[in-house]
C-alpha cells in the first residue's frame, strides 16, 4: 500500500519537472537577427520618419532593405538613385515597391 503514495509523488513531481522545462524552453530569449536586421531596422526608422503611412512605410522599407543588403537612401525625402537596387524594385503593378 506505500507503493501508491510513492508513484504518486512521482507523478507529480515529474509533471512539475516537464511543464518548468516547457516553460522555460518557451520564454528563452530569440535568436539575435542575421544579416542587416539591425541596420535596416534604424535606416528605416529615419527613412520613414515623416510619412503619414509610418507602418507601411517601415514594412516594404525593411523588405527592401533586406534585398538591396542594407541599401536605403540616405534620408526621409532623399534621392532612390542612391541604391539602384533599392530604386528598382517595383510591385507587381509595376510601381516601386520601396518608400
Amino acid at each position: 500500500m506505500k507503493l501508491v503514495p510513492f508513484a504518486a509523488a512521482l507523478l507529480i513531481v515529474t509533471l512539475l519537472f516537464i511543464t518548468s522545462f516547457s516553460a522555460t524552453a518557451v520564454l528563452s530569449p530569440a535568436p539575435a537577427p542575421s544579416g542587416f536586421g539591425f541596420e535596416c531596422d534604424a535606416k528605416c526608422a529615419y527613412r520613414c520618419s515623416r510619412s503619414g503611412w509610418k507602418d507601411q512605410c517601415l514594412k516594404y522599407c525593411g523588405i527592401c532593405c533586406g534585398k538591396c543588403k542594407g541599401c536605403v537612401p540616405s534620408g526621409p525625402y532623399a534621392d532612390k538613385a542612391q541604391c539602384p537596387s533599392y530604386r528598382d524594385l517595383k510591385n507587381p503593378k509595376g510601381r516601386d515597391k520601396c518608400p
